[in-house]
């Protein structure tokens, strides 16, 4: 569990840092014989910024309340 943990903090550090991702699409408008004409679009994915502290805080607590191995 203190791995899951260590990766939801950096997780939550990145989605704190990183506001969200811009993914391209690109579309073929019109395909008449060897003439073509294509579009890319961007699409926004983003997410709150305190959907990030909230993982993070998570990963903490995870962490913090795992067992040492003896």
């Amino acid at each position: 569990m203190k791995a899951v943990g260590w990766i939801l903090i950096a997780i939550g550090i990145l989605m704190i840092i990183i506001k969200g991702v811009s993914i391209p699409k690109k579309e073929n408008i019109i395909d008449a014989g060897p003439i073509q004409v294509n579009k890319t679009e961007h699409k926004w994915y983003g997410w709150p910024t305190y959907a990030g502290g909230i993982i993070a805080i998570v990963g903490v607590a995870l962490v913090a309340t795992a067992k040492k191995k003896s």
